[in-house]
């Protein structure tokens, strides 16, 4: 593994949303609740639509790994940058992870890589925390950059009825509810997800898509072929989804039907998360 790291990873990030990852929450969250969901999902449309191993692969907002550990194992040459210094840390220090190509502190709207020099680039958390449309184009942008000609990139980005859903599927008290409602209302209408006061159990500053938001900025950057899956999709409505999981029958049940709609325009924005693949032309 070669360290690339080149300081330059908060360059234009919110300072809300440095302080949300400090809280290093990121490592273990796709291991409990609705995010079991959302790694099982993940990891099924990754195996769809990513080239066949041994593809060489820019993951662009990699956290701390989790996704790059299962590239790895399955023999894929992994890339890793991340814009949080703690992440990267992590990347640095894991053994599971050390036959990372590379490491960067960076900022994707400025790869490090030379252009057409991998063979997928992956999303999967920036254009969230783009709230700029012009920045959400220069990520893209670049990660065509960087694909080599018939290359794939796979972006993930967070519907806006993920958080009006709040208004459905959480309870809390009098004084939570007086500070969430306006959020869960603002993001719902324009997109732009603002946590004001940093409260640690709200989401930072980031920026939700309609479904088709997201396919016309892939579209827009000069992606061919794009195509918009559902991660949850209706499964964010399970009261109770770790316990769904653990069920061998129940899980298989909804990982069936998930596969089913996963690309009915009439279900996408139910998920919470997205997944937008394109083609380099």
């Amino acid at each position: 593994m070669t360290d690339a790291g080149n300081g330059s990873g908060q360059g234009g990030r919110h300072a809300g949303i440095g302080t949300y990852y400090a809280q290093d929450r990121e490592h273990d969250r796709l291991t409990r609740g609705l995010g079991l969901i959302e790694f099982t999902r993940t990891l099924e449309l990754l195996s769809l639509l990513l080239p066949p191993c041994p593809a060489v692969i820019a993951d662009i907002g990699a956290g701390t790994g989790v996704y790059a550990r299962e590239l790895l194992t399955a023999g894929y040459a992994v890339h890793a940058l991340d814009a949080t210094p703690g992440h990267v840390a992590r990347l640095r220090v894991d053994p599971t992870l050390e036959r990372l190509r590379s490491v960067t502190l960076g900022d994707a709207r400025t790869l490090p890589y030379p252009d057409g020099s991998v063979d997928a680039a992956l999303l999967l958390g920036p254009l969230y925390h783009l709230t700029d449309p012009r920045d959400r184009a220069r990520a893209l942008a670049e990660a065509a950059r960087v694909l080599r000609p018939g290359g794939v990139v796979l972006a993930a980005a967070i519907t806006r009825a993920a958080d009006i859903a709040g208004d459905f599927t959480k309870e809390g008290d009098a004084l939570d509810e007086a500070y969430a409602r306006p959020i869960r209302e603002h993001t719902y209408r324009t997109g732009v997800h603002r946590n004001p006061e940093h409260r640690r159990g709200h989401f930072t500053d980031a920026y939700f898509h309609h479904p088709h938001e997201l396919a016309g900025e892939l579209s827009g950057a000069g992606f061919r072929d794009v195509s918009v899956y559902a991660v949850e999709g209706p499964a964010a409505l399970l009261r109770d989804p770790e316990a769904a999981m653990r069920d061998p029958d129940r899980r298989e049940g909804i990982l069936r039907a998930l596969r089913l709609t996963e690309r009915d325009p009439a279900l996408l924005g139910v998920s919470p998360h997205l997944l937008a693949a394109g083609v380099r032309g």
